[in-house]
């Protein structure tokens, strides 16, 4: 006899994770793997990503994921800094496939983000947006789902108790050994716990603050940065 869960691929209990034929790509992080439905971020659908502006702790997370889709431009939209290039070629990312989309105001951000995902011109789309009306980001989300896209909506921490029809919210931190990130909302039992993400550190860099770095060397500062997906102003 079928349990209840095998009765169709979109159904599941809540005390489980989501399952189904939804498609994903790695993270590229092992610990996370084992607690997102389908055990990546979600293709064709807008996944969230919360962080402290600033920090560039959003693409310390989803460098490694970046770097697993092989074909196909990366739309980088409206980033608070000028992209990072080294960031991206240390992750096997040729800057041929960047684009660096900045803008003047709300509307032409969104306009650009839709254009985008209508077009299906593009393998990933970082969106960076700290204030967005919820019709819009349902809107968005809408048009995901007619693609294959990787879709990350990257907005600011004090944003978490704003409602939001993305399948899936993260909340990433910085600290002292990498990242530390918390799922706010996924297809499944609610998860408590924050996961813990190492991530290496340069012997001159280990322990020291971005404002301490004055006085190494300007190639190994480089390097830490790009070895961890810094984005520079």
């Amino acid at each position: 006899m079928s349990t209840l869960e095998h009765l169709h691929p979109a159904l599941w209990r809540a005390t489980q994770l989501a399952h189904g034929d939804l498609a994903t790509t790695d993270t590229g992080y092992a610990v996370l793997r084992t607690e997102l439905p389908g055990g990546g971020w979600p293709l064709g659908r807008m996944t969230e990503i919360l962080s402290e502006p600033g920090s560039a702790a959003e693409m310390r997370l989803l460098l490694p994921a970046l770097s697993q889709i092989h074909s196909g431009p990366i739309a980088l939209l409206n980033p608070p800094h000028i992209p990072q290039i080294a960031a991206f070629t240390a992750q096997q990312i040729p800057a041929q496939r960047l684009l660096w989309l900045p803008t003047q105001t709300h509307q032409d951000s969104l306009w650009a983000a839709e254009q985008i995902i209508r077009h299906g011109s593009c393998a990933a789309l970082l969106f960076w947006q700290a204030t967005i009306r919820p019709e819009a980001l349902r809107r968005l989300h809408l048009l995901a789902q007619q693609t294959q896209m990787a879709f990350f909506m990257l907005r600011p921490e004090n944003t978490a108790s704003n409602p939001s029809p993305a399948l899936l919210r993260v909340q990433v931190h910085s600290v002292s050994y990498g990242l530390q990130v918390r799922i706010l909302k996924r297809r499944g039992a609610q998860s408590l716990a924050s996961l813990p993400l190492y991530l290496p550190q340069h012997p001159y860099l280990a322990g020291l603050s971005h404002d301490r770095t004055q006085g190494l060397p300007q190639d190994v500062v480089r390097s830490n940065r790009a070895m961890h997906g810094i984005v520079q102003p």
